[in-house]
C-alpha cells in the first residue's frame, strides 16, 4: 500500500515479515519512468525495505493524481521535485531515477548541489545529455500512434493496455506530457556535480547504449560506477535484487574516482 508523504512523494510498506528502515538510514527519492506513476517503483522499494528510507515521486495526471494535469516541462517538474526533496531531508540522501526518471534525478541534484546535494546519484537506463536531441528521439513523437510504438518498443507497458482503447485513453496524457518534456529538453551547461554517479544500463536496451550511459562521467568529478545488467530498457524487473544491492552501495559509501564496469 502506498502512503503519501506529500503532494509529490508516495512511500511503500514493507513487504511481510520485513521491518522498515532503521533510524538515520540514507533516505532514497527515486523518480520513475516516462508514463510511470510511483506504484512502478515499488518492487524496487521493497527490495530495499529495511534498509534505504524510499521516497517514491508521483508525477502529476497518473493514479491519484490522475485528475490533475500533467505538466510537460522538465525543468518545471525538477523545480517542484527539488522543493520536495529539500522539504523532506532530514540526514544523508540520494536520488535514483530510471530513464526519464534519470534525467530528473540529475536536474534536481543540480538544483540541490549548492545547499545541500545529495550523497549519491543513481542513474538507470539512460544516456548522459548533448547538445542535440535525447536518446529514443523524442523530438520526433509527434502522434499518439508514434508514442504508442516507442513505448512498445521499450517493453514497459503491457500490449493489451495500448490496445484497449479506454485503458489507452487513461494513460496516454501523461505519456503525451512525459515525451514532450523529453523532446523538448535541452541541457544547460554548468559546471560539474561533485556527487559519485551509479550508472545501470541494460546490455540490449534498444534506445540507450552503454557509450552513452558512460558519457556521464563528463558530468561529475565525483566518479562514477557502471553497471551493465543482461537485458533491455526495463532490465530492473529481472535483477531486481542486483540492482537494489547496487543502490544501496552507492547510498552507503560513495565511490573512487574512475571508472568502474561491472556486467551481470
Amino acid at each position: 500500500m502506498a502512503r503519501a508523504t506529500s503532494g509529490w512523494l508516495r512511500g511503500f510498506e514493507p513487504p511481510p515479515g520485513r521491518s522498515g528502515p532503521p533510524p538515520g538510514a540514507v533516505r532514497l527519492f527515486c523518480f520513475p519512468h516516462a508514463g510511470g506513476a510511483a506504484s512502478a517503483l515499488r518492487p524496487l522499494a521493497q527490495a530495499l525495505a529495511g534498509t534505504l528510507d524510499v521516497l517514491v515521486a508521483q508525477y502529476p495526471g497518473r493514479q491519484d493524481r490522475r485528475l490533475e494535469e500533467p505538466l510537460d516541462d522538465i525543468g518545471a517538474l525538477a523545480d517542484a521535485l527539488s522543493a520536495e526533496v529539500a522539504g523532506r531531508i532530514e540526514g544523508p540522501y540520494a536520488l535514483f531515477g530510471h530513464s526519464m526518471g534519470a534525467v530528473l534525478a540529475y536536474e534536481v541534484a543540480r538544483r540541490l548541489a549548492a545547499d545541500r546535494g545529495p550523497a549519491a546519484l543513481v542513474l538507470s537506463a539512460r544516456g548522459a545529455p548533448g547538445p542535440g536531441p535525447g536518446p529514443g528521439r523524442h523530438d520526433r513523437l509527434r502522434t499518439d500512434d508514434d508514442i504508442v510504438r516507442a513505448v512498445t518498443r521499450l517493453g514497459g507497458t503491457t500490449p493489451e493496455v495500448l490496445r484497449d482503447p479506454e485503458l489507452r485513453e487513461m494513460v496516454m496524457p501523461a505519456l503525451r506530457a512525459d515525451y514532450r518534456a523529453l523532446g523538448a529538453y535541452a541541457w544547460r551547461p554548468g559546471p560539474p556535480l561533485t556527487v559519485p554517479f551509479t550508472l545501470l544500463v541494460g546490455d540490449r536496451d534498444p534506445v540507450v547504449d552503454v557509450e552513452q550511459v558512460e558519457r556521464w562521467g563528463e558530468f561529475t568529478t565525483g566518479g562514477t560506477r557502471l553497471h551493465v545488467f543482461d537485458g533491455g530498457h526495463f532490465f530492473l524487473d529481472a535483477h531486481l535484487a542486483e540492482a537494489a544491492g547496487a543502490i544501496v552501495a552507492a547510498c552507503r559509501a560513495g565511490h573512487a574516482s574512475g571508472a568502474v564496469t561491472a556486467r551481470r
